[in-house]
């Protein structure tokens, strides 16, 4: 009977014993956290949160992964960077996550790198295609981004207009990793031509206006206009040069193109946004054109279910999903008793078709490759929506 007893204790303790080796995993439950701005100057991005932890829970109530509920603490940091790294500590050190999930900026995820990496926890799928982390996978190897490279994005723009005669280009770029990598691009796929570049404004995530930097760049005579910013920022700018009268060529980028944000754009400038170029790799689920695509009506029953309230339109939402959808794919491929290792292993082996991408983009990783998303397409906004030119192009760092 005593011996009996004795081995019901190790089989009971065993398992309790490898639960609390692993912070934030259970029998039953994994617990992930991360930081959005859900208010402050990049609040629209909150709604990539709020779509992620929806999905999360429609994955819950499908039976969850490997037997356990995913648990999504998402935190406001209102995009300062200060915040975000109180608010992380917070969540490894008293909320004891499992992994940091898709922080939101680059200056944001740049600030926590160092401590998370010290401390080996997962810092997976971050809002930001910046070489300061793309490109430190072996100095920083728990970290990983999820968006195009920045540098990519803005050589795509660079190729598309060197091939414009008379091009004139003036740059608006947030003075950071993500403006400085996208305006370093553009003039690295404008080759030969890169002297078009006869303007650069740069402003700061707080500033309240840009009107000084739109009318310098104005005044530039440029013909073409690349907008390397945050939504708020791109709506300022319309703005902006429909008051001066200036109709340039616009490149916006593709973390503005959501249609809540192009709806704000139109009605303060009409049919004067028509013709601005971006990238897409998500499909737009408020487009006819995926209209018959299964990932719409699930986005939308997922949306009403899980998240009461949001709009279908705010496709932040969508890309919310598809981050979560990577996530959970890296947390099956971690295992059935997953530690922060096979986790970090997963992420760094995917070889995914996500619902959520546009046909033939893949989410692709290698332990040297931390670049998820390697192919975009160039958009144009016609009308009411972004459609597309041409076919898929690299977007490699």
């Amino acid at each position: 009977m005593k011996r009996a007893l004795a081995l019901l204790l190790i089989v009971v303790a065993v398992p309790t014993a490898l639960a609390a080796s692993t912070p934030g995993v259970t029998a039953t439950t994994i617990v992930i956290g991360g930081t959005v701005p859900i208010t402050g100057p990049a609040a629209l991005f909150g709604s990539v949160g709020r779509g992620a932890d929806a999905y999360f829970k429609y994955v819950n109530a499908h039976g969850g992964v490997n037997g356990r509920k995913i648990t999504y603490l998402y935190r406001d940091d209102a995009y300062d960077p200060s915040k975000t790294v109180a608010l992380t500590r917070e969540l490894v050190e008293n909320d004891k996550v499992f992994a940091i999930f898709s922080p939101i900026g680059t200056d944001n995820t740049i600030a926590t790198t160092d401590y998370l990496n010290a401390a080996k926890v997962p810092q997976l799928f971050a809002g930001t295609g910046t070489a300061r982390v793309g490109d430190a996978y072996k100095t920083h190897p728990w970290t990983m981004g999820y968006l195009p490279s920045f540098r990519a994005e803005g050589a795509i723009y660079g190729r598309s207009i060197a091939k414009e005669a008379g091009a004139k280009v003036a740059v608006l770029y947030e003075a950071s990793d993500f403006g400085k990598d996208l305006t370093d691009g553009l003039k690295k796929g404008l080759g030969a031509k890169a002297s078009a570049v006869v303007a650069e404004q740069a402003y700061q995530p707080t500033d309240a206006s840009i009107d000084s930097q739109m009318s310098t760049l104005h005044a530039s005579g440029a013909n073409v206009l690349v907008l390397n910013v945050t939504p708020q920022y791109a709506i300022l700018a319309y703005l902006a040069a429909h008051k001066f009268g200036w109709r340039p060529k616009i490149y916006l980028s593709s973390v503005c193109i959501s249609p809540n944000v192009m709806d704000i754009v139109r009605a303060s400038v009409g049919q004067e946004v028509n013709g601005s170029l971006s990238i897409a790799f998500v499909k737009d689920p408020t487009d006819n054109v995926w209209a018959k695509d299964p990932v719409v009506p699930l986005y939308r029953s997922i949306l009403k279910k899980y998240a009461p309230g949001a709009k279908p339109e705010d496709v932040y939402n969508f890309y919310g999903m598809a981050v979560a959808y990577t996530m959970v794919d890296a947390l099956k491929h971690a295992g059935k008793s997953p530690t922060r290792a096979s986790l970090l292993a997963a992420a760094q082996h995917l070889n995914e078709v996500n619902p959520f991408m546009r046909p033939g983009v893949k989410i692709a990783t290698s332990p040297t490759d931390y670049y998820p998303i390697s192919k975009a397409q160039l958009v144009r906004y016609d009308r009411i929506h972004w459609v597309a030119v041409g076919p898929l192009q690299s977007a490699r760092g």
